[in-house]
Protein backbone atom coordinates (compact mmCIF):
# COMPACT_ATOMS: atom_id res chain seq x y z
CA UNK A 1 0.00 0.00 0.00
CA UNK A 2 1.11 3.40 -0.85
CA UNK A 3 2.39 5.75 2.22
CA UNK A 4 0.19 9.16 2.00
CA UNK A 5 1.81 12.22 0.96
CA UNK A 6 2.97 14.84 3.78
CA UNK A 7 2.35 18.03 3.54
CA UNK A 8 5.42 19.15 1.67
CA UNK A 9 6.54 20.89 -1.62
CA UNK A 10 9.38 20.24 -2.53
CA UNK A 11 11.61 22.60 -5.04
CA UNK A 12 14.19 21.49 -6.96
CA UNK A 13 16.37 24.16 -9.18
CA UNK A 14 17.38 22.46 -12.18
CA UNK A 15 19.75 23.07 -15.66
CA UNK A 16 20.38 20.33 -17.68
CA UNK A 17 20.29 17.71 -15.43
CA UNK A 18 18.79 14.43 -17.04
CA UNK A 19 21.73 12.57 -15.22
CA UNK A 20 19.98 13.03 -11.95
CA UNK A 21 16.46 14.14 -12.15
CA UNK A 22 15.01 11.15 -12.22
CA UNK A 23 16.42 9.86 -9.17
CA UNK A 24 16.07 12.79 -7.20
CA UNK A 25 12.02 12.96 -8.33
CA UNK A 26 11.16 9.52 -7.74
CA UNK A 27 12.68 9.84 -4.56
CA UNK A 28 10.48 12.89 -3.60
CA UNK A 29 7.58 11.39 -5.26
CA UNK A 30 7.61 8.81 -2.47
CA UNK A 31 7.02 11.54 0.29
CA UNK A 32 6.15 15.03 -1.19
CA UNK A 33 2.65 16.14 -2.00
CA UNK A 34 3.62 18.61 -4.88
CA UNK A 35 6.84 18.85 -7.08
CA UNK A 36 8.27 22.08 -8.40
CA UNK A 37 11.20 22.00 -10.64
CA UNK A 38 12.55 25.28 -11.64
CA UNK A 39 14.41 25.57 -14.80
CA UNK A 40 16.33 27.83 -16.52
CA UNK A 41 15.71 26.87 -20.14
CA UNK A 42 17.52 23.34 -19.92
CA UNK A 43 18.38 21.96 -23.74
CA UNK A 44 19.30 18.25 -22.55
CA UNK A 45 16.11 16.06 -21.43
CA UNK A 46 14.98 17.64 -18.19
CA UNK A 47 12.19 19.44 -18.37
CA UNK A 48 10.52 16.00 -20.29
CA UNK A 49 12.24 13.83 -17.88
CA UNK A 50 10.47 16.10 -14.90
CA UNK A 51 6.74 16.20 -16.63
CA UNK A 52 6.74 12.97 -16.87
CA UNK A 53 7.41 12.16 -13.42
CA UNK A 54 4.68 14.70 -12.68
CA UNK A 55 6.52 17.45 -11.13
CA UNK A 56 5.11 20.70 -12.20
CA UNK A 57 8.00 22.69 -14.34
CA UNK A 58 8.13 26.39 -13.73
CA UNK A 59 11.27 28.30 -16.51
CA UNK A 60 12.96 31.31 -14.72
CA UNK A 61 15.96 32.93 -16.19
CA UNK A 62 19.00 32.59 -14.32
CA UNK A 63 19.62 35.53 -11.69
CA UNK A 64 23.39 34.83 -11.32
CA UNK A 65 23.07 32.38 -8.40
CA UNK A 66 20.84 30.32 -6.60
CA UNK A 67 19.71 31.99 -4.06
CA UNK A 68 18.14 34.63 -5.92
CA UNK A 69 16.97 31.62 -7.64
CA UNK A 70 15.28 30.15 -4.93
CA UNK A 71 13.71 33.37 -3.15
CA UNK A 72 12.40 34.16 -6.89
CA UNK A 73 10.35 30.46 -6.60
CA UNK A 74 9.25 30.92 -3.36
CA UNK A 75 7.40 34.72 -4.22
CA UNK A 76 5.95 33.27 -7.00
CA UNK A 77 5.04 29.42 -6.98
CA UNK A 78 1.61 28.53 -6.14
CA UNK A 79 2.86 26.85 -3.00
CA UNK A 80 -0.04 25.13 -0.51
CA UNK A 81 1.71 22.89 1.56
CA UNK A 82 2.71 24.35 5.49
CA UNK A 83 6.06 22.53 5.10
CA UNK A 84 8.87 22.91 1.66
CA UNK A 85 11.83 21.08 1.26
CA UNK A 86 14.83 22.46 -0.76
CA UNK A 87 16.69 20.13 -3.14
CA UNK A 88 19.07 19.98 -5.72
CA UNK A 89 18.90 17.72 -8.39
CA UNK A 90 21.93 15.45 -7.57
CA UNK A 91 20.55 15.29 -4.21
CA UNK A 92 17.52 12.17 -2.41
CA UNK A 93 17.28 11.27 0.60
CA UNK A 94 17.70 8.04 2.66
CA UNK A 95 14.59 5.92 3.29
CA UNK A 96 15.61 6.57 7.21
CA UNK A 97 14.90 10.28 7.07
CA UNK A 98 11.41 9.72 5.33
CA UNK A 99 10.83 7.45 7.45
CA UNK A 100 11.81 10.05 10.29
CA UNK A 101 9.42 13.09 8.64
CA UNK A 102 6.69 10.89 8.19
CA UNK A 103 6.92 10.39 11.92
CA UNK A 104 8.36 13.38 13.38
CA UNK A 105 7.09 16.07 11.26
CA UNK A 106 2.79 15.93 11.94
CA UNK A 107 3.62 16.37 15.72
CA UNK A 108 6.26 19.43 15.60
CA UNK A 109 5.59 22.45 17.61
CA UNK A 110 4.34 25.11 16.11
CA UNK A 111 7.27 27.38 17.28
CA UNK A 112 9.59 25.21 14.77
CA UNK A 113 10.04 26.77 11.85
CA UNK A 114 12.95 24.78 10.35
CA UNK A 115 14.77 21.73 9.97
CA UNK A 116 18.29 20.97 10.19
CA UNK A 117 19.07 18.02 8.00
CA UNK A 118 22.16 16.13 8.15
CA UNK A 119 24.09 16.16 4.58
CA UNK A 120 26.01 12.98 3.06
CA UNK A 121 28.09 12.47 0.78
CA UNK A 122 28.75 10.32 -2.23
CA UNK A 123 31.88 10.12 -4.49
CA UNK A 124 32.77 8.23 -7.47
CA UNK A 125 29.26 6.22 -6.30
CA UNK A 126 30.54 5.50 -3.31
CA UNK A 127 28.82 7.05 0.23
CA UNK A 128 31.49 8.28 2.42
CA UNK A 129 31.34 7.12 5.89
CA UNK A 130 34.64 9.24 7.37
CA UNK A 131 36.58 12.03 7.38
CA UNK A 132 34.23 15.60 7.63
CA UNK A 133 31.31 14.11 5.63
CA UNK A 134 29.69 13.52 8.35
CA UNK A 135 29.59 16.84 10.34
CA UNK A 136 28.05 18.98 7.62
CA UNK A 137 23.92 19.96 8.29
CA UNK A 138 22.02 22.74 7.06
CA UNK A 139 18.31 24.21 6.94
CA UNK A 140 16.46 22.40 4.00
CA UNK A 141 13.06 21.80 5.10
CA UNK A 142 10.87 24.80 6.62
CA UNK A 143 7.64 26.12 7.23
CA UNK A 144 6.43 28.45 4.37
CA UNK A 145 6.77 31.75 5.02
CA UNK A 146 9.64 31.36 7.68
CA UNK A 147 12.78 31.22 5.73
CA UNK A 148 14.68 32.55 2.54
CA UNK A 149 17.84 32.58 1.58
CA UNK A 150 20.41 35.02 2.28
CA UNK A 151 22.49 36.63 -0.65
CA UNK A 152 25.91 36.04 -0.43
CA UNK A 153 28.52 35.04 -3.51
CA UNK A 154 28.84 31.26 -2.44
CA UNK A 155 28.07 29.36 0.99
CA UNK A 156 24.70 31.11 0.98
CA UNK A 157 22.31 29.63 3.57
CA UNK A 158 18.64 29.49 4.34
CA UNK A 159 17.98 32.07 7.38
CA UNK A 160 15.19 31.55 10.11
CA UNK A 161 12.99 34.44 10.09
CA UNK A 162 10.49 33.54 12.75
CA UNK A 163 10.63 30.70 15.01
CA UNK A 164 12.86 28.49 15.91
CA UNK A 165 14.78 25.08 14.71
CA UNK A 166 15.28 21.61 15.34
CA UNK A 167 17.45 18.94 14.20
CA UNK A 168 17.12 15.61 12.74
CA UNK A 169 19.10 12.39 12.85
CA UNK A 170 19.40 10.82 9.11
CA UNK A 171 20.99 12.16 6.25
CA UNK A 172 19.81 13.29 2.48
CA UNK A 173 22.49 12.40 0.38
CA UNK A 174 24.43 14.78 -2.17
CA UNK A 175 25.62 11.89 -4.99
CA UNK A 176 26.90 13.97 -8.07
CA UNK A 177 27.57 11.35 -10.97
CA UNK A 178 28.92 13.80 -13.40
CA UNK A 179 32.45 13.22 -14.36
CA UNK A 180 35.95 14.14 -12.53
CA UNK A 181 35.96 16.79 -15.33
CA UNK A 182 32.62 18.17 -14.69
CA UNK A 183 33.53 18.40 -10.56
CA UNK A 184 37.34 20.40 -11.58
CA UNK A 185 35.54 22.99 -13.56
CA UNK A 186 32.76 23.68 -10.62
CA UNK A 187 35.70 23.88 -8.21
CA UNK A 188 37.62 25.66 -10.48
CA UNK A 189 34.68 28.20 -10.43
CA UNK A 190 34.03 28.32 -6.69
CA UNK A 191 37.49 28.73 -6.56
CA UNK A 192 37.20 32.24 -7.67
CA UNK A 193 34.83 33.12 -5.47
CA UNK A 194 36.04 31.97 -2.11
CA UNK A 195 39.78 33.88 -3.17
CA UNK A 196 36.72 36.70 -3.21
CA UNK A 197 35.17 35.63 0.17
CA UNK A 198 39.12 35.99 1.31
CA UNK A 199 39.62 38.94 0.46
CA UNK A 200 36.67 40.85 1.11
CA UNK A 201 37.23 39.38 4.82
CA UNK A 202 40.34 40.96 5.08
CA UNK A 203 39.86 44.28 3.28
CA UNK A 204 36.30 44.88 3.09
CA UNK A 205 35.71 45.20 -0.12
CA UNK A 206 31.80 45.25 -0.18
CA UNK A 207 30.78 48.75 0.74
CA UNK A 208 28.11 49.34 3.39
CA UNK A 209 27.64 45.68 3.93
CA UNK A 210 25.53 44.74 7.19
CA UNK A 211 27.44 43.11 9.74
CA UNK A 212 25.86 39.48 9.99
CA UNK A 213 25.70 38.20 13.76
CA UNK A 214 24.63 34.79 12.62
CA UNK A 215 21.29 34.84 14.93
CA UNK A 216 19.05 33.63 11.62
CA UNK A 217 20.71 30.95 10.83
CA UNK A 218 21.07 27.18 12.94
CA UNK A 219 23.97 26.74 14.85
CA UNK A 220 25.27 24.37 12.61
CA UNK A 221 26.15 27.33 10.06
CA UNK A 222 27.44 29.60 12.62
CA UNK A 223 30.31 27.09 13.76
CA UNK A 224 31.08 26.41 10.32
CA UNK A 225 31.58 30.46 9.18
CA UNK A 226 33.27 31.16 12.84
CA UNK A 227 35.89 28.32 11.70
CA UNK A 228 36.19 29.84 8.20
CA UNK A 229 37.19 33.22 9.58
CA UNK A 230 39.96 31.53 12.17
CA UNK A 231 41.13 29.23 9.04
CA UNK A 232 41.00 32.77 6.72
CA UNK A 233 43.80 34.03 9.38
CA UNK A 234 46.52 31.10 8.65
CA UNK A 235 49.25 31.38 6.57
CA UNK A 236 48.54 31.09 2.82
CA UNK A 237 48.88 26.70 1.29
CA UNK A 238 50.34 25.67 4.93
CA UNK A 239 46.53 26.41 5.93
CA UNK A 240 45.33 24.29 2.68
CA UNK A 241 47.50 21.21 3.43
CA UNK A 242 46.52 21.07 7.29
CA UNK A 243 42.74 21.02 6.41
CA UNK A 244 43.58 18.13 4.51
CA UNK A 245 45.59 16.05 6.81
CA UNK A 246 42.31 17.03 9.24
CA UNK A 247 40.25 15.27 7.56
CA UNK A 248 41.79 12.39 6.18
CA UNK A 249 43.84 11.56 9.26
CA UNK A 250 42.57 13.10 11.96
CA UNK A 251 38.87 12.34 10.78
CA UNK A 252 39.87 9.26 9.58
CA UNK A 253 39.20 10.07 6.01
CA UNK A 254 41.16 7.63 4.74
CA UNK A 255 38.91 4.59 5.67
CA UNK A 256 36.91 5.32 3.00
CA UNK A 257 38.92 3.66 0.60
CA UNK A 258 40.78 5.61 -3.09
CA UNK A 259 37.27 6.90 -3.25
CA UNK A 260 37.67 9.10 0.04
CA UNK A 261 41.36 9.84 -0.82
CA UNK A 262 40.22 11.47 -3.89
CA UNK A 263 37.82 13.31 -2.11
CA UNK A 264 40.00 14.84 0.74
CA UNK A 265 42.57 15.63 -1.55
CA UNK A 266 40.30 16.88 -4.73
CA UNK A 267 37.97 18.83 -2.59
CA UNK A 268 40.20 19.60 0.61
CA UNK A 269 43.91 20.17 -0.41
CA UNK A 270 43.45 20.62 -4.41
CA UNK A 271 40.79 23.33 -3.92
CA UNK A 272 41.68 25.06 -1.09
CA UNK A 273 45.13 25.14 -2.16
CA UNK A 274 43.84 26.57 -5.66
CA UNK A 275 42.01 29.30 -3.57
CA UNK A 276 45.16 30.61 -1.99
CA UNK A 277 47.02 30.44 -5.43
CA UNK A 278 44.27 32.89 -6.45
CA UNK A 279 44.51 34.72 -3.68
CA UNK A 280 48.36 35.08 -4.10
CA UNK A 281 48.09 35.84 -7.39
CA UNK A 282 45.75 38.71 -7.15
CA UNK A 283 47.76 40.42 -3.88
CA UNK A 284 50.89 40.11 -6.27
CA UNK A 285 49.06 42.74 -8.98
CA UNK A 286 47.23 44.19 -6.40
CA UNK A 287 48.92 44.63 -3.35
CA UNK A 288 46.54 45.91 -0.28
CA UNK A 289 44.80 48.58 -2.87
CA UNK A 290 41.21 47.54 -2.60
CA UNK A 291 40.00 49.47 -5.86
CA UNK A 292 42.48 47.51 -7.76
CA UNK A 293 41.35 44.52 -6.07
CA UNK A 294 37.77 44.95 -6.98
CA UNK A 295 38.86 45.56 -10.67
CA UNK A 296 41.01 42.37 -10.94
CA UNK A 297 38.17 40.11 -9.74
CA UNK A 298 36.50 41.58 -12.07
CA UNK A 299 38.00 42.13 -15.15
CA UNK A 300 39.76 38.34 -14.70
CA UNK A 301 36.89 36.21 -13.00
CA UNK A 302 33.60 38.32 -13.91
CA UNK A 303 33.25 38.46 -10.22
CA UNK A 304 31.97 41.80 -9.38
CA UNK A 305 31.93 43.04 -5.46
CA UNK A 306 29.42 46.57 -5.20
CA UNK A 307 27.13 47.82 -2.78
CA UNK A 308 25.93 45.06 -0.07
CA UNK A 309 25.47 42.38 -2.22
CA UNK A 310 27.82 40.08 -3.29
CA UNK A 311 27.28 39.20 -7.15
CA UNK A 312 29.46 36.79 -9.60
CA UNK A 313 28.99 36.91 -13.30
CA UNK A 314 29.54 33.29 -13.84
CA UNK A 315 26.32 31.55 -14.65
CA UNK A 316 26.60 28.29 -12.77
CA UNK A 317 26.59 27.98 -9.25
Amino acid sequence: MLEKALDITTIILTYNEEIHIRRCLENANSFASKVFVVDCFSTDRTVEIAESLGATVVQHVWPGNQAEQFNWALENLRIDSEWILRLDADEYLTDGLINELREKLPVLPNHISAVVLPLGRAFLGKILRHGIVNDIKMIRLFRSGKVKYELRLMDEHLEVLEGETTTFKNQFIDDNRNSLRYFIDKHNNYSSREAALLLDAEYQLIENESVDDGSNFCVEVQQKRLQKKRYARLPLFWRSFGYFFYRYFVKLGFLDGKEGFLWDFLQGWWYRTLVDAKIFEIKRACGTDREKIRAYLAEKYGIVLSGSKKRSENMED
